[in-house]
C-alpha cells in the first residue's frame, strides 16, 4: 500500500476516536504513506470547529483533493452509470480510482458495497476497500 483514501466514514471513525482506524492512519502517516480526503467527504462530517479537534488534527496531515466542476461533472456521470445519487461518494470512488493508476490505495469506508460497485464501474479493482 502506497496511499489511502478516507471517506466520510472513515472521517467519523476517526471523529469518534475509532482504535483501530487511529492506529491505521497513525501507521500510515509514519510510514510517510500519502493520505487522500476529497473535500465533499470533509463537508459530509464537519459540524463543529471547537467539537472536532481530533478530526482537524488528522486532517492537518492529510491531502485535501478539491472537487472542481469537471469532478464533480464526472462523479454526476459515474451516479448516472450504477443508478447511485451519492455524488460525494462518487467522487471518492474516482479519488481512489485515479491514484491506483500511480500507487496501491486502500479506501477506508463504511459503504463498502456502494464503492464496489463505483470502483467496479471504473475497472479500479486494484483499490481494496477496507470497512470501518
Amino acid at each position: 500500500m502506497t496511499a489511502l483514501v478516507l471517506d466520510a466514514g472513515a472521517l467519523i471513525a476517526l471523529d469518534r476516536n475509532s482504535r483501530s482506524v487511529w492506529a491505521d492512519f497513525n501507521a500510515a502517516i509514519e510510514s510517510g504513506i500519502v493520505v487522500h480526503v476529497p473535500v465533499g467527504a470533509i463537508g459530509q462530517v464537519w459540524r463543529d470547529d471547537q467539537r472536532q479537534v481530533r478530526l482537524a488534527r488528522a486532517l492537518k496531515s492529510c491531502n485535501e483533493v478539491t472537487l472542481d466542476g469537471k469532478a464533480a461533472r464526472a462523479a454526476g456521470v459515474l451516479c448516472g452509470q450504477t443508478g447511485t445519487t451519492d455524488v460525494i461518494d462518487a467522487s471518492v470512488a474516482r479519488v481512489a480510482a485515479n491514484a491506483s493508476a500511480q500507487e496501491g490505495i486502500v479506501l477506508y469506508t463504511s459503504d463498502v458495497e456502494d464503492f464496489e460497485l463505483l470502483l467496479s464501474t471504473l475497472n479500479a479493482a486494484a483499490v481494496k476497500v477496507v470497512k470501518v
